[in-house]
C-alpha cells in the first residue's frame, strides 16, 4: 500500500480541499501540519524543495498541491501512482 504524506498549515482552505479530496477516494494519508511541527517544514523542504501548502507525496515522490492533486485524480495518474 502506498504511503500518502500531506503537509499542511494553518489556515489553508487548499489544504483543507486536498485532505478532503483524499478522503472522499478512501485513501488514508498522514498529514504534517507545519503550524504545528516546525521540524517538519524542514522536512518538507527537504524532501519536496517546496514551502507552499499543501504539498501532497506519495512514496516520498512529489505530487504537487491542491491542483496537481487534483488534476492527477482526474486523469487517473494518482490512481497508477498508488498502485505502483
Amino acid at each position: 500500500m502506498s504511503r500518502i504524506r500531506v503537509y499542511t498549515t494553518e489556515p489553508c482552505s487548499f489544504c483543507a480541499r486536498v485532505k478532503g479530496l483524499l478522503k472522499a477516494r478512501g485513501l488514508e494519508f498522514s498529514e504534517v501540519n507545519l503550524s504545528k511541527d516546525p521540524i517538519g517544514r524542514a522536512e518538507l523542504s527537504h524532501e519536496t524543495g517546496m514551502m507552499s501548502f499543501p504539498q501532497v507525496t506519495v512514496d516520498g515522490e512529489l505530487l504537487g498541491g491542491f491542483n496537481e492533486v487534483q488534476a492527477a485524480a482526474e486523469s487517473g495518474r494518482l490512481d497508477e501512482m498508488l498502485a505502483a
